[in-house]
């Protein structure tokens, strides 16, 4: 593949997972960089044992700082065009990445995997936390977007230049999906097959707290630079 794509793993104590995510990401593209958020089980020595370049942050600091570590490293100097994400626990599967490329290829500025058709394999409450979180952010954004959470994605320098990734928390995938919208920048869904649909067990995600924190996030996006 291209040169001009990489991959970046942001990964907080993956240590059983991280390490097969890596090859076979790297069977897809030239480059993996995977940002170790402060984890204590060696995630960052099996990711580069496995052939990623490994960045460090000396705690946790969140997925949204970890990605904006990968996006400044990979974007710096015009290295890289696209930067696709990818968890590390092992759900979403780097053999779906053309499918990213594709969207990308015909035109899209951010590519968000979709696990719309995949829902019904979800347990209720992530299936309806998803809906709900797509829905209001669709409205916020003033464009109808199924699955806004996931974050196997594309990203292109372009996008992360003019829409910015400043939260430091899962927020941030849901508020740059607004802000890049209301910016008149293209994104693209595509459906994705995934190694398991329901992301509870590996997930360090906190319901309560940071859906209120997407919230919060996502409005304040909405209304940047008005009034």
């Amino acid at each position: 593949m291209s040169g001009a794509v990489a991959a970046a793993i942001p990964a907080y104590s993956a240590a059983p997972s991280v390490g097969e995510v890596v090859r076979r990401t790297l069977a897809q593209v030239g480059e993996v960089v995977v940002v170790d958020d402060g984890s204590t089980d060696g995630t960052g020595e099996v990711a580069r044992a496995a052939g990623a370049r490994v960045l460090t942050h000396g705690e946790n600091r969140g997925k949204g700082a970890a990605l904006a570590t990968a996006f400044a490293d990979l974007f710096a100097g015009g290295a890289h065009a696209a930067v696709v994400t990818i968890d590390a626990d092992g759900q979403h599967l780097p053999e779906e990445i053309p499918h990213l490329l594709d969207a990308w290829h015909a035109g899209a500025d951010l590519v968000i995997g979709s696990r719309e058709a995949l829902f019904a394999e979800m347990s209720r409450l992530r299936r309806t936390s998803n809906r709900v979180s797509s829905r209001l952010i669709s409205v916020l954004a003033g464009e109808r977007l199924a699955d806004v959470q996931c974050g196997f994605r594309l990203y292109t320098s372009g996008l992360i230049a003019a829409a910015g990734f400043a939260e430091t928390g899962f927020e941030a995938e849901s508020a740059v999906v607004v802000r890049a919208v209301r910016r008149g920048l293209r994104v693209a869904a595509v459906p994705v097959r995934l190694g398991f649909a329901d992301g509870r067990c590996t997930s360090h995600y906190r319901p309560l707290a940071d859906s209120l924190r997407i919230a919060r996030a996502v409005v304040r996006a909405r209304f940047e630079g008005s009034g």
